[in-house]
Order: structure tokens, then sequence, then C-alpha cells
């Protein structure tokens, strides 16, 4: 058996530098505890193609290492994280050295390749020091430790001057001083001190122009300062203001610094060259760009603006040249932003994990046109469901208070996110659909909420995955009957309905209540993968029903797959409140209160067949029920068929997660002390389901199950996949007894607890598993049996 990486997503970290556009083309930036490898250009579109994993902890900052000769280039990225490692990468092998030595999380790393010393290593920590690093044999040692006392590092980096080749570091604390520290000797001692910035000092960027060299630091002062450092033949003494005449032209001041490299001195001069303005909030990066002699600066900010600086070709000010960002939503603007190697594209990284791309017009160099992305969650994934009708689309739920669609683009084979059915103001924790076009989800609140896809979400669905109109029956009723699209009241958690977008009234007109602007829908084509924007104001789903009857926050949802009757479950801490409610879909009313546990149940289930509910809970016990009415009934009667008790039952530990096999007749469990347990329903005696076969995985902890939809090999065994805590995934096959087939480990899978499993019902030879994780990851495996 054979797997491969089908889809990956997640979001950037959301912290400073966490992204870099390497020389290679590619784009690595923080996820989670992990860095994900994105390609731009990957067959007309954009994937992540790979993950490197080696922290413990967030990733908090990741830079390429530059200009480094081919026969060093055994490392070629750095990272920087709150498990207080910097770990040094070969990018297509992984891991080469970690770096210890830190007593906080590392927030800023930075490199560069001296033709003396090889590779030098900053690393600044939230232990208040910056520590620099070389290679001494086969390990990197620190050579110094910069005490910064009390204060805190924000940026760094490493400049080759001009004519002595020699190393400057600059590194800006919260003093609001770039202090350049240069090589004298084996240590790094300061030069000088550049004062100028009224706020923290955020971002810092260099690059080298004719003889002298370029420093830019950007502040959340909302100012740019460009620093000039020009090589001096001597040291010229300051004048007085008697030696000034009277017609000579007044300049900035000028200040002089000396280098000495092996027995010379060289001597440099440094100069405030400019001061940009224009951003209205906290600058948090500066990015130098030189391609062609064409030299520019791409500044991100808060304010929800990338900018484009360049020189004027006769004065040589600075002026803006190309402004992007966002518009609308409820985004909060920019951590970052690269431009690639060849400077005709550039990539934010923006507040809530999202990247922005845009790609310059090569007929209009002025005009500059967004890109298609990937996307993904900023915080743990807690549940996902396949589309029942033959899984044309993902939807994904996250403690970022969103729900998210996921789905192939028939025009370039990758997958991409096209929708975001709910922004909540909870923490999502479960969902079930009830459709295709009918979700059910559940947050931190005691309300089941029940969202209907709006017209213009099934347009865009058969416009991007290339689904014809006679195989889509609901979606022609959808288009007739329900509204365009939703939006959502300032003040509100409710997805309103948008029936029809009409013009604006003008101002004299709008009533007293209307006189603040709402994020109103507005109705789009897509021909491509929608833009963060988009995904934020056109994508939502009308809220359709309100379900109130739990007493604590709901945790699990279920629904049966012809979407009569959806079952859920809240927190519990008493028989009372872990009842399970079996709610009607076409009343929704409550038709049943099922009993049988005594603590929250952690997950729901019901088989295939539409005729039996499995329920797992933290009380350590398991239950079915079975409806006894007709299928064709307008009514329901679950009742409970078996269930286990601390006696009967084979697990000891809270039971996590279950599922059923395609054929209704067995069932699988996983629970914290490790055992995965396939049970028979059917075939047992009195009221205690049959275990028929146990997998006891000694010292790990399983927290997702899944069946695949048809059995494997012959034998007809059962496909089970397993998910584990520490994050590896096992595919085993089953029948009497288990054989592990595959492991799929950190690195390729989740590197935190796998929160859901599942396999994507197609009738194919082809079988696909989605994953999801408190990683922050989703992600999708082709299976080859």
């Amino acid at each position: 058996m054979i797997t491969s990486n089908r889809y990956t997503s997640a979001a950037c970290n959301r912290t400073p530098e966490s992204l870099d556009w390497g020389e290679d083309g590619l784009i690595y930036f923080a996820a989670c505890h992990a860095i994900a490898v994105f390609d731009s250009n990957f067959q007309g579109s954009s994937k992540i193609v790979r993950t490197l994993y080696g922290h413990t902890a967030r990733v908090n900052t990741v830079k390429k290492v530059r200009n480094v000769p081919p026969a060093e280039q055994t490392v070629d990225l750095l990272s920087g994280s709150d498990d207080g490692t910097c770990v040094l990468w070969d990018s297509r092998e992984g891991v080469k050295y970690t770096l210890k030595g830190h007593s906080k999380g590392v927030t800023q790393v930075e490199a560069i390749y001296h033709q003396r010393d090889g590779l030098l290593v900053a690393t600044g920590s939230a232990d208040s020091s910056v520590k620099l690093w070389r290679r001494e044999g086969d390990q990197f040692e620190c050579f110094q430790t910069i005490d910064l006392r009390t204060g805190y590092c924000f940026a760094l980096k490493f400049c080759t001057l001009p004519r002595s080749g020699g190393v400057m570091l600059a590194c800006a604390t919260d003093n609001d001083l770039v202090t350049l520290y240069v090589a004298s000797g084996d240590q790094f001692v300061v030069a000088e001190k550049l004062a100028g910035h009224t706020d923290w000092v955020r971002g810092l960027d260099c690059v080298t122009e004719s003889d002298d060299l370029l420093l830019a630091s950007s502040s959340q002062d909302s100012f740019i300062r460009l620093w000039r450092v020009s090589p001096r033949d001597q040291v010229r003494a300051q004048r007085s203001f008697e030696e000034f005449s009277a017609d000579e032209d007044i300049v900035l001041e000028v200040r002089v610094f000396s280098v000495e490299l092996e027995g010379t001195s060289f001597h440099y001069a440094l100069s405030l060259e400019s001061v940009l303005q224009g951003h209205e909030g906290w600058v948090y990066g500066v990015h130098f760009n030189k391609h062609n002699s064409k030299l520019r600066l791409l500044s991100s900010s808060i304010d929800k603006t990338l900018t484009i600086w360049s020189p004027s070709p006769d004065s040589g000010i600075w002026y803006e040249n190309v402004r992007v960002g966002e518009v609308g939503g409820s985004s909060l603007g920019f951590y970052g932003g690269k431009f690639s190697p060849d400077g005709k594209s550039i990539i934010g990284h923006g507040f809530q994990g999202s990247l922005h791309l845009w790609h310059q017009d090569p007929t209009n160099p002025t005009l500059w046109t967004p890109g298609t992305i990937i996307g993904g969650h900023f915080s743990a994934v807690r549940d996902l469901a396949w589309d029942p009708q033959g899984g044309h689309f993902l939807v994904t739920l996250s403690a970022d208070q969103t729900t998210r669609i996921h789905t192939e683009w028939s025009k370039a084979r990758t997958w991409h996110e096209i929708a975001r059915p709910q922004v909540h103001g909870y923490d999502m924790q479960c969902l079930a659909l009830l459709s295709r076009y009918r979700l059910a989800s559940g947050a931190e609140e005691k309300i089941v909420r029940v969202f209907q896809a709006p017209g213009n979400f099934v347009e865009n669905f058969r416009q991007l995955c290339g689904v014809a109109r006679e195989a889509d029956g609901d979606g022609e009723e959808i288009l007739k009957t329900t509204p365009q699209g939703a939006s959502v009241p300032s003040l509100g958690l409710s997805n309103k309905p948008v029936f029809n977008v009409d013009a604006e009234p003008e101002p004299d007109k709008k009533h007293v209540k209307d006189m603040y602007p709402e994020h109103y829908f507005v109705p789009t084509t897509m021909n491509a993968p929608p833009t963060e924007e988009t995904l934020m104001q056109n994508t939502l789903w009308p809220e359709m029903q309100k379900l109130y009857g739990h007493g604590y926050e709901i945790y699990a949802l279920a629904a049966t797959s012809d979407g009569r009757w959806l079952a859920s479950a809240s927190r519990a801490t008493s028989v009372e409140h872990a009842k399970i409610l079996i709610w009607n879909t076409s009343t929704w009313k409550i038709v049943q209160k099922l009993q049988a546990h005594q603590l929250t149940v952690t997950q729901l289930a019901f088989a295939p067949n539409n005729a039996l509910l499995l329920a797992v809970s933290r009380d350590r016990t398991l239950s079915v029920f079975q409806n006894k009415e007709d299928p064709s009934a307008e009514t329901c009667d679950f009742q409970l068929l078996t269930q286990t008790n601390k006696q009967t039952s084979v697990h000891t530990r809270i039971i996590w997660c279950c599922d059923w096999a395609h054929d209704s007749d067995h069932f699988v469990t996983g629970s914290r002390e490790g055992k995965v347990v396939l049970w028979a329903v059917r075939d047992g005696e009195g009221s205690v389901p049959v275990a028929r076969a146990t997998l006891d995985l000694k010292g790990e902890s399983v927290t997702a199950v899944a069946f695949a939809r048809r059995t494997i090999t012959d034998e007809q065994q059962y496909l089970v996949a397993v998910g584990l805590e520490k994050g590896s995934i096992l595919l085993y096959s089953v029948r009497a007894e288990w054989r592990l087939l595959v492991t799929i480990d950190q690195a390729s899978g989740h590197h935190l607890t796998v929160k859901r499993l599942a396999f994507r019902p197609s009738t194919g030879a082809e079988l696909q598993l989605a994953s999801c994780g408190d990683d922050h990851f989703v992600r999708i495996y082709d299976i080859t049996c």
C-alpha cells in the first residue's frame, strides 16, 4: 500500500518574520510547530509541496540563507521557535543542526555566509539576549552573547560592509534604537546607534547600492527610515559652526565609524537617506529587491496595506509606487511581506494567518493582480466532513471560529478553499452535513446552528469543480428558492440572508440605524479560487435555524446519510445533561432524548443504513441505539440495542472516537489508553457487543478512527485509519486480527493530536483519506492498494 499527499492546508503563524521567499522560487512559512514549503507556481496554480518538522513548540520566525556558495549549501534555511531552539535546515533533507542555549523562545534568526568565518548565525530570544553562532568542527557553537538586560530584540539583520567585506549586525530593540555591531577580532562590538524612530523598530533589511550600503528600518511609529553607509578614505573631524562659510549648503549630519580587519582600518560615513511616510499603522516589515539594477522596497503594515517604494531615476527621492492590500472584512492587516526573487510578485501574510499574492502585469508594470493562493485555519482544526454526495468537497471546522470548504479546482487539479460558510464569535467544536448544501455546526455555546448554501455558492461550486447541472439536483432547487448570499451584522452572530443586492441608498435617505456601514454581501462569479477578501465577505451561508435544547456547550453532532435525523450531545457531568437529542430536520423539533451515559459523549456516528446510532463517552463506555420504526416513517423510535459498562468494556480510559464499517455490521472505537477495538453488533449475546479484534498500542493515545468505504484484498478485509495523539496516522487491515499496512509519520502527517479522520465517499478504485489536527493542518492523502 502506498500513500501520497494530495492536499495540505495550513495558515501562516501570526508572528512577524514568519515567511520568506527563497531564491529557489519556493515560499517557506511557519505553520504551528512546522514549516510549510509552498510553491506559488505549481502547474499554473499553487500548492504546499512538503512540510518540515523539527520543533516542539510554535515556530516564530523563518529565514532563507542567501548567497551561499554551491559547495557550502548544506544549510539553506533557519527557524526559531518557542521551544528555545534555532534549527538549521537543509530544505530538501530536513534538520541539519539544532542550536540550544536560550532559556526562552527564539523570536529572531538571521544568517550570513562569510568567506573567512563560513556561516554566521544570530538568534534573538525572549530571554533578553542575542547569541552569535559559528561552525566549530561538526557543530555550531555560541561564541558571543549580547546581553540586552531587560530589553527585547525585535529584528536582526546581517550586512556585508562595502570595500572591506566585513560583517555588520543591525539589531532593533525596544528602546526605539537600531544598534550596529561590527566584527572586531572574534567579537562583535557596538559601532553606532541609530536614533530617530519614536516607537519600537519592528523590521530591518539592507541592500548594496553602488559602493554604498542601504539599511531600511520600519517602526510602530508608522515611519520607514533609510540609512546610508558609505566608505570613506579617512576620518574627517566634525567642523564647528564657525568653520562653515555663508554660501555653503546645509547637509544632514554624517557620523563616521571605523572597522579594523586584519590590521587595516576601514572608515564609513553613516547618514539618514530618507524618511518614508505613507502608512497609517505599525509597519512590521521591510524587504529590498534589486533585480536588473532596479531597486525597490516593500513595506507591510497593520493598516492592511503592502506598499512598494522606489527611488526616482532623476532626483533619487523615494516615492510610493504601488499600494495593494485588503479592503473590507474584519482582518487586521499584515505581519510581513516579501518580493519574489525576480521582483515580479509579492506575498503578504496577515493577522489571521492568511496569505495574499499579487503578480505584476507584464504589459502594465503599475498594475498588480491577485494570484491563486492557498489558505488554512490558524488554530486547532476540530472536525471535518465530506460532501455526502460523492465527496466533491471537504468541510472543516476550527477553534479559529470559522468553518471552511475545500475542493479541487478542476482546471489545475489542485485543492483550494472556496467558501467560508460560518465566521463565528465562539470557538467551533463539531459539525454534521445533512446534505450537500445543508450544514449543522456546534460551537462552545448551547445552540446548534443550521446553515443552507446560497445560490451564489452553488453557481461557483459548479464552475470551479466542473459539476454538471444534471448531476446536482439539489442545486437546482436551491437556485430557485434560496437567497443569493449572507452577511453578518456588526453586533450579531447570525448570518442574515441576502435575497437581492440593491443599489446603495443615498446618504440622506438612510435610516439612522444604517448610517454605519455593514459588511454586505456582493455576488461574485469565480473562474479561479477566491482570494482572502472574497472568502471573508462573500462566501457566507445564511443561517436557517437555531436548535435549543442543551444546557451546556455542544460537543458532538451526527446526521443520517439521508439528512432526516440529527443527533447532538453536549458537555456533561451528569446523566441528565449527557442525554443525546434526536432532531427532526423537517420540523426542527426534538423527537427523542436518549439516555445511556453519565459523562460527555465524545463522538456520535450513524451507521450507513441509518438505523443504528453509535455513541462513545468520557465515562469509558459505548452504546448503540436502533431505530425500530420503518425507514420511510415520518417518526423515529431509537431504542438502546447494546451497551458496555465498566466490567464489559475493553477500554479502561476515555473513549475518544468511533466509526462504522460500510456494511453497518461492525464498528470500531479508540481510547486514551491506546486500544482500538473492532466490535460486532448483531453477534452479541444479550445486551453486550462482541469485541472481534483488539489492537493495543501501548504508550499511545488513540484520538481518531475511520473505516474505508469498501473492503480491500480478496479476504474482504476492512481498512481502518487510526490517528494518534502524537500526530501519526496508522493504516490497518482487520477482520479477525489487526495488520499494520502503512505508517504516516509526523513529517507527512500531523505533529500534534489528530482530531478527526474520514475517507472520501467514492465508489471508484482510488481511496482518499482526510485528516485534521490540533496543529492547524488539514490534509488529504491518496491511498493506492
